[in-house]
């Protein structure tokens, strides 16, 4: 995999100006800490919506799912760069051919966060989490915990039996934290490392109803688009970049 030339971020005017102003404020934090790219690597298991929030937060459909492949975009001197990669399992078992592809499509590139991405509108914890963790984990180093955050998508639902949404979120949320250190087989010390990452809620469908500034907002009144670019920019503040290459 290469990297493409970078071009104008011209999906940025299809946010709610509201959003388009956070952005940039964003990025100019970022700037100021001298960083002026960040590279996301998107990973998940098959149809969690990979690509389809890759194309949310660049907003425009640059992704097509068939990476790794990956779409770069620039404003205001900070370029952005998002790898979107296949689906990690494939026939109920770790897709092993597509994580030796995504690492080999990595070597000599610096990676700045990763986006592990699942469904939120599931009720049962699927039996293989833990093994994917475990094999991205063997993959690319329990450093990759330092710069992850997890992304949920499907986010514009009501839960069964009435259970309240940000309960439901919660237990989620603890749910692929538990498979994480579980799968990732994270020691007592390692811990604060698995408990750290974040986690955001994502509706790439447009179903949400939206707030007074014009921006999609949860069940839970969060404007998501904002809060996910965020929580990225949180997330690479703190990060330590993790070199991909030095990964035998």
């Amino acid at each position: 995999m290469t990297f493409p030339t970078s071009f104008e971020w011209v999906g940025l005017n299809t946010f709610a100006p509201a959003t388009q102003k956070k952005l940039l404020e964003l990025l100019r934090r970022l700037k100021e800490k001298n960083v002026n790219k960040l590279t996301i690597l998107v990973m998940g298991k098959c149809g969690v919506g990979k690509s389809s929030t890759v194309n949310s937060i660049i907003g425009e459909r640059a992704s097509e799912g068939l990476g790794p492949a990956m779409v770069s975009c620039s404003v205001s001197g900070f370029t952005l760069n998002i790898i979107d990669t296949p689906g990690l399992v494939n026939g109920g078992h770790i897709n092993d051919q597509a994580l030796e592809i995504i690492k080999h499509s990595l070597l000599n590139k610096t990676i700045d966060i990763l986006l592990y991405v699942d469904r939120l509108d599931t009720y049962r914890m699927d039996k293989l989490d833990e093994p994917v963790m475990g094999a991205i984990t063997d993959r690319f180093g329990k450093e990759i915990s330092n710069m992850a955050l997890i992304v949920l998508t499907h986010a514009q639902f009501s839960p069964q039996d009435g259970l309240p949404y940000d309960e439901f979120v919660l237990q989620k949320s603890e749910a692929l934290l538990k498979a994480l250190r579980q799968g990732a087989r994270l020691k007592e010390e390692d811990d604060t490392m698995a408990s750290s990452i974040p986690f955001v809620l994502v509706e790439n469908s447009g179903r949400c109803n939206k707030n007074e500034n014009g921006e999609e907002v949860l069940p839970n009144g969060t404007a998501w688009t904002p809060n996910l670019l965020q929580t990225i920019t949180e997330v690479a503040m703190r990060a330590t970049s993790l070199f991909m290459s030095t990964r035998t």
